[in-house]
């Protein structure tokens, strides 16, 4: 079993085999092996490039916005898809007039198109926020064959929910990225809880600790 989170040496970083775990997963020849031959097909080599030019151009510079932009024009993408959660409805309306002043084309799609019942995959009263089984539930199958039907070059998803970004990646035909992730405890900022992990959020992470 790969444990790359719970090493401290980082050889992989240095070209230093000797400075890492046992089971390090670098040491897996047929994986390695595949996955530098996996990146010399064209698509896949351009994109590699892409991201790491947009990576040292703008390192602690660029903010993800910039990025993903910059990222887009490297590789010629021109009809964006910007998939959102209502929530972050007026988010949205920003990052698509943003990408058109740079000069893409942007189809967006909204979680509840399609105005889907909760009931319609089981859902009783009880499990809603409105105790009301017709509550229009999001519909990230929906976002996905949009895009599909759109056509376009390259997703951004803004906002989705735990599992709905799940089910709208599954499902896509053109490469994605996150511009943010829903996280309605810290504003969309998943990764507060972790730098607090053992401070404030500590008895939510670890209750028995």
């Amino acid at each position: 079993m790969s444990h790359c989170a719970e090493c401290d040496l980082r050889g992989c970083k240095t070209y230093e085999e000797e400075k890492t775990l046992r089971d390090c997963p670098g040491k897996d020849n047929p994986i390695q092996e595949q996955a530098a031959a996996l990146i010399q097909e064209p698509e896949n080599r351009k994109m590699a490039r892409a991201a790491a030019q947009v990576e040292a151009e703008g390192y602690g510079e660029l903010c993800r916005m910039e990025e993903i932009i910059l990222f887009c024009k490297k590789l010629g993408f021109q009809k964006l898809g910007l998939i959102f959660c209502t929530g972050l409805a007026k988010e949205a309306a920003t990052v698509s007039r943003i990408l058109r002043y740079h000069g893409f084309d942007v189809a967006s799609a909204i979680c509840k198109n399609g105005s889907h019942p909760k009931s319609s995959i089981g859902l009783t009263s009880e499990e809603t926020l409105s105790d009301d089984d017709r509550e229009v539930m999001c519909n990230p199958i929906g976002q996905a064959l949009i895009m599909n039907q759109e056509n376009v070059d390259f997703n951004i998803l803004l906002g989705l929910c735990v599992g709905h970004d799940t089910l709208c990646l599954k499902y896509l035909d053109a490469p994605a990225t996150l511009l943010a992730v829903k996280d309605r405890r810290t504003g969309h900022n998943p990764l507060a809880a972790i730098y607090l992990a053992d401070g404030y959020f500590r008895k939510r992470l670890f209750p028995k600790s």
